[in-house]
């Protein structure tokens, strides 16, 4: 089970992780291709706010944060490895403010398409 799976069994634990397809990264002029089907599992935003100790982190936009709250490894091999599961090369030096903000961008993406339901704030 890869790093994602993790993270997705975190948030649904009765999902199937086994399952759990990684959305790519979107490329502003390349073609998209089609996103998996999705069975709709829940609101995400309510899910990771009725945890213990949300309260405390800002998990709706740091990717370190997520992964404190979820009790996996937010160290930055951690998060490089997720990256590349991801096939998240970002901007700027991996571990940066800006690449850590767009790790946490397409994990919300790649939530969304294995039927998560983000609020507005956390969609692009």
């Amino acid at each position: 089970m890869g790093f994602f799976s993790n993270i997705f069994s975190k948030i649904f634990p009765s999902a199937n992780a086994a399952e759990v397809v990684v959305a790519a990264p979107s490329a502003p002029d390349a073609a998209a291709p089609a996103a998996p089907a999705s069975i709709p599992l829940g609101d995400v935003a309510p899910i990771l706010d009725a945890m213990p100790g949300a309260s405390a982190l800002n998990w709706r936009t740091s990717i370190v944060d997520l992964l404190k709250l979820l009790g996996l490894d937010s160290s930055l091999a951690a998060r490089k490895e997720l990256a590349g599961e991801l096939l998240y090369s970002g901007n700027g030096e991996p571990g940066s403010a800006e690449w850590n903000i767009g790790l946490h961008k397409q994990v919300m993406r790649s939530i969304a398409a294995n039927g998560g339901t983000l609020p507005a704030d956390l969609r692009d």
